[in-house]
């Protein structure tokens, strides 16, 4: 999967390289480095770049863990800059068993649930560039209307 995402164009085209995923999918790390592909005007990091390269892995990581019997969306998003980056930055993302569980017991209670997670985009020092908050909504297929037969 981790080819997949660099070679697809438009993660390819965002400037930002998969590192690793885990073979549970509870965890995934990026870089995006100061290149051609994500120079601005003023020589530092797209804002643009820094989201798209973090951008699906919330959303994608919870399909794999919670499994076909869920609807998982992005809904919303956020990014607040806090250093341009003149640099190579990494962001690190993790979902925690406690998390799956504690979606599929919300569940099991209500229709959906919005998640919000946050990863913060930092340099090997581990200097907080930006800071990204992604909100994932969930629900149960049957509950979605997007049962087994679509």
């Amino acid at each position: 999967m981790r080819w997949y995402f660099n070679a697809h164009p438009t993660y390819f085209c965002s400037g930002g390289t998969v590192e690793y995923i885990a073979s549970d999918w509870r965890e995934a790390r990026v870089r995006i480095d100061l290149g051609l592909r994500t120079r601005n005007y003023v020589g530092t990091i797209y804002g643009g770049s820094m989201y798209a390269a973090v951008d699906p892995f919330y959303m994608i990581m919870l399909i794999k863990l919670l499994g076909p019997d869920y609807v998982v969306w992005d809904k919303g998003a956020s990014i607040r800059f806090r250093k341009p980056g003149r640099e190579t930055l990494y962001a690190t993302f993790r979902v925690e068993q406690a998390e799956v569980e504690e979606i599929r017991a919300l569940l099991d209670a209500q229709k959906s649930v919005d998640r919000t997670y946050q990863v913060e985009l930092v340099n090997r020092a581990g200097i907080v560039h930006a800071v990204v908050d992604k909100v994932v909504y969930v629900a149960k297929k049957r509950e979605a209307g997007e049962g087994r037969g679509g």
